[in-house]
């Protein structure tokens, strides 16, 4: 049996940091910057962590499970 390859996207998209949660960047923070206040696009500059209800199936992606 082959092994089984992590989701390209995943792999793009999360981190996992020392104590095993899992790091993710902020929406809306691409285009159309304008309109955003200072303080809110300074807000989505800092990354954020991922919900526990969806640890389990990012880590499925990225195969840790």
């Amino acid at each position: 049996m082959p092994k089984m390859k992590t989701k390209s996207s995943a792999k793009k998209r999360f981190k996992l940091t020392g104590t095993g949660k899992i790091k993710r960047k902020h929406a809306f923070k691409s285009h159309i910057l304008t309109k955003k206040s200072k303080k809110r696009k300074l807000k989505l500059t800092h990354d954020g962590l991922v919900h526990k209800s969806d640890e389990s199936s990012i880590k499925t992606m990225l195969r840790l499970k």
